[in-house]
């Protein structure tokens, strides 16, 4: 009986409101802003005392060795003083031995501490190119060529430490842009770009051989500067980029290893745009007599 009117009870449902329908578009709910009291709760990155007080004290922490090993010496002079031993090494005497390990050991100490103050790291800064500002392009460039290069250079010039750039392309000079070396003549004129002797040179048959970037970081170093004689005459780095097979894109900078790998990565980019771009007026009549223009 129980298990029957059970049964028969009647079960209790609620049903869910009916769906509506909805007539305008849905919006996104507004996200409701934090508050300005709120707090970065993550976790924070560890700063290390040590290093921060060794960078800030490198004078005397190079001194360290020094003063170390001057203690040593007075110590063992001082300890042979009141030890009522005598100043002249005994080689039977084992005070005597044991002095001579302290001081050949303060010596040392001494000679590190002058090898730390004679040899410095030297600071890298950014120099001012020794040239004039020039602005070459090529006759008759194409309104969507000549924004390109524009942009390249641009690009370049903001992000990067470029103060330079040169484009040669199919045997031309396209583009000569930033600082240039100044003529020999007092004109007051930039020196213009060979790009016959150019493409005759090691560094751009090296370049064109590889296929591959160059990266010259320290360009002072490199006897391959002399091919180089319209940048100025203290560009610090320089970036060889070819064009496919047919250019080169030479980068001037003005701090030595001034071009991170990421920058080497990004040119290498721009330069597979500017060869494609390149490509597509290489045949066209504006290219075929170089007119340079100055601006």
């Amino acid at each position: 009986m129980e298990a029957g009117s059970l049964l028969r009870s009647p079960i209790p449902w609620t049903p869910k409101s009916p769906l509506r329908r909805r007539l305008g578009p849905t919006f996104p709910r507004p996200i409701r802003a934090l508050n300005s009291d709120s707090r970065y709760r993550g976790p924070k990155p560890q700063r290390n005392w040590v290093a921060d007080w060794v960078s800030n004290n490198d004078d005397a922490v190079r001194s360290l060795p020094i003063y170390a090993g001057g203690a040593s010496l007075l110590a063992v002079l001082f300890n042979r003083t009141v030890s009522d031993i005598a100043l002249v090494a005994d080689a039977s005497s084992s005070q005597s031995r044991a002095d001579l390990l302290t001081l050949g050991l303060a010596v040392t100490n001494i000679l590190a501490g002058l090898v730390w103050l004679s040899i410095r790291p030297k600071s890298i800064s950014k120099v001012n190119p020794e040239g004039i500002k020039c602005e070459r392009m090529h006759s008759n460039l194409p309104n969507t060529l000549l924004s390109e290069l524009l942009w390249a250079w641009q690009s370049l010039l903001d992000v990067t430490c470029c103060r330079s750039l040169v484009i040669v392309y199919d045997g031309k000079c396209i583009l000569q842009i930033g600082f240039a070396a100044e003529s020999s003549n007092g004109d007051g004129k930039a020196v213009s770009v060979d790009a016959d002797k150019l493409m005759q040179g090691s560094l751009y048959r090296g370049v064109m051989k590889s296929g591959v970037q160059s990266y010259l970081a320290n360009l002072y170093l490199y006897p391959g500067k002399s091919e180089l004689p319209f940048l100025p005459s203290n560009t610090q780095a320089v970036i060889l980029q070819p064009l496919g097979d047919k250019g080169i894109t030479i980068i001037g900078g003005d701090t030595v290893r001034g071009f991170t790998s990421a920058d080497q990565a990004w040119i290498s980019l721009i330069g597979e745009k500017l060869d494609s771009t390149l490509a597509k007026y290489v045949d066209n009549p504006p290219l075929a007599v170089q007119d340079p223009v100055f601006k």
